[in-house]
């Protein structure tokens, strides 16, 4: 069990980060009510292109054009799968099926496996360029939780305390760095690598059910297998998930970025907004830009069967 210590300081948990980082955000606009709307830089129907844009971004990173990054994103609602789900017997009909109840599918290039994305789920990575030297890829899955771990801190320190990093066991998308509470888990991490830089990535389940969520996953596996036997895909318990808002944690995902930023400062990282560094450096880039386009039919063409 690895737990995450909140009573003494976890600037030494994982990599240190750069003194300075771009911030790019494609978040929903909440109100008081805890409803909102997707301003036009975040909205997409295109479930591939948050991707795409950090593919880019990552791209940018390691060649020098533009600082190490950190990258906050919602998106309204879809099933991003892992490259074996797509490869069940009947994962193109389900993929349809969701399609046709506004649900957008696709097949991601970062590794892990079938999870959900909507208004109340913040999706969190870091983009670095890559050191000289040996790293250990888990130093980046420490680094990513503990700033996670730091962030739920900033506003409910007791729910901070709970955090346990851990596989948990029947959860979809399961991974040795599963973030939990109580044995029931609202984080998972993963990594894509480049030649000069990569990118380590969270989901963080913040408002809203997690066991419902964790239904939609049972349910896309188990319409997904086709009634074949002797496959394997994750055996998804929906009450194995919850919500930080259910944990005890930030019910709203406004608070929860907000921790991330507070946190990325109390390292003394020093966060620039994307509109700045267009202003100061030149450098923009849109999920409406062609290239971000171009790279999620690239995407599209090499990760997924349809």
């Amino acid at each position: 069990m690895n737990r995450i210590p909140m009573d003494k300081k976890t600037e030494g948990e994982g990599s240190p980060l750069p003194p300075v980082m771009g911030l790019f955000e494609h978040l929903l606009e909440e109100d008081n009510n805890g409803e909102g709307r997707y301003p036009a830089s975040a909205l997409s129907g295109d479930l591939l292109l948050p991707f795409s844009f950090e593919e880019m971004l990552c791209r940018d990173v390691g060649a020098g054009l533009i600082l190490p990054s950190l990258h906050l994103w919602t998106h309204p609602g879809g099933v991003a799968l892992g490259l074996r789900d797509s490869k069940l017997p009947g994962a193109a009909r389900t993929m349809d099926k969701l399609e046709s109840r506004g649900i957008r599918t696709a097949v991601r290039h970062s590794g892990g496996a079938a999870v959900p994305l909507d208004a109340g789920i913040v999706n969190v990575s870091l983009i670095l360029p890559k050191s000289r030297g040996k790293q250990d890829f888990h130093d980046d899955f420490r680094l990513l939780a503990a700033i996670i771990t730091e962030a739920v801190a900033v506003s409910h320190p007791e729910a901070a305390t709970q955090i346990v990093a851990k596989e948990v066991v029947g959860s979809y998308c399961p991974g040795d760095f599963d973030l939990s509470i109580g044995g029931r888990k609202f984080c998972g991490i993963a990594q894509r690598r480049q030649s000069q830089a990569y990118f380590v990535h969270a989901f963080v389940v913040v408002s809203g059910s997690g066991q419902e969520r964790g239904e939609l996953i049972r349910s896309f596996y188990e319409d997904a297998a086709a009634g074949e036997h002797g496959l394997s895909y994750p055996q998804v318990r929906p009450e194995t998930i919850a919500g930080l808002g259910e944990l005890g944690g930030p019910t709203t995902t406004a608070a929860f970025c907000s921790g991330i930023r507070e946190a990325l400062a109390r390292r003394a990282t020093e966060l620039i907004p994307s509109g700045r560094l267009e202003r100061e450096t030149g450098y923009k880039l849109e999920y409406t830009d062609q290239r971000v386009k171009d790279t999620a039919q690239m995407l599209r063409e090499r990760y997924s069967q349809l």
